[in-house]
């Protein structure tokens, strides 16, 4: 797939996650309609988080970005891939009146329901607009903390992304992303799937790629603050490998991993 087509799967099927879940009680969709990939099985809990908003709750990140974002009172937030606002609502209890929150995503039902669920709590030190990550819509230095929650892997170009997060920090800002990587090359049809994809899986890179790319783009001294291995169940697995490439793929507990990881703009 080139980036274009890429980009339109990831916008077509976080588009039936936004509009699905608003068909169905607050919380996660679990799964988008039409596919069998479960687009929730990589998910924190939330539930004991000062801000947390239930119905902004989707399911659909693989950690806790605002755990090690080290927000302060009167920052400024940008959430990368923001959806309907789960981790902007964390984050504006962590900045408090004084701050702001900027919520950025690719995808107009997104931003929609986002913007019902910021009409709900009645504060306006958040907002929400459209826009992709390689061409972040904010000026130079102008953001304090940025944060980002299973997203930049979906992100076809991402030494883009890492050069964009790097011009719109201040200096002395950081970056604390939660992310899927893998400690080794995917199978190939588990690669070349469009639906993987959109699951966050095969646009993964190599642990070690990523952590180059952050690298090169200025953070330095990039460090991984916590690490977790994701299982993919039998179920997803079966539609793109056969047995014995199940069996070899579960051999490795470090093949898809969620890592979060900071850096500084110095």
């Amino acid at each position: 797939m080139n980036s274009g087509s890429i980009k339109d799967v990831v916008k077509e099927k976080y588009g039936q996650i936004a509009v699905l879940n608003d068909s169905l009680a607050a919380g996660s969709c679990g799964c988008c309609a039409g596919d069998n990939i479960d687009y929730t099985i990589m998910s924190d809990s939330y539930v004991n988080l000062a801000g947390y908003n239930p119905n902004a709750d989707l399911g659909l990140g693989c950690g806790i970005p605002t755990e090690f974002a080290g927000i302060k009172q009167g920052d400024i937030v940008l959430d990368l891939g923001s959806g309907a606002g789960n981790d902007c609502f964390v984050a504006l209890k962590e900045v408090g009146p004084t701050g702001k929150v900027i919520g950025l995503d690719m995808t107009q039902e997104m931003i929609d329901k986002a913007e019902k669920n910021k009409a709900a709590i009645g504060l306006d030190n958040i907002e929400f607009i459209l826009g992709e990550i390689e061409q972040i819509p904010l000026p130079d230095n102008s953001v304090d903390v940025v944060i980002s929650n299973c997203v930049l892997n979906l992100v076809p170009d991402k030494d883009k992304a890492f050069k964009e997060i790097f011009r719109i920090l201040k200096p002395g800002g950081r970056f604390s992303v939660s992310d899927i990587v893998t400690g080794t090359e995917l199978p190939g049809n588990v690669k070349k799937s469009a639906e993987m994809y959109a699951g966050c899986v095969a646009g993964a890179l190599l642990k070690d790629d990523y952590m180059k790319i952050i690298a090169d783009n200025g953070f330095a001294s990039a460090q991984i603050m916590k690490q977790k291995n994701i299982e993919m169940p039998d179920s997803i697995l079966k539609d793109y490998l056969n047995e014995d490439e199940i069996i070899a793929f579960k051999q490795n507990p470090e093949i898809i991993m969620s890592i979060t990881v900071v850096g500084v703009k110095i």
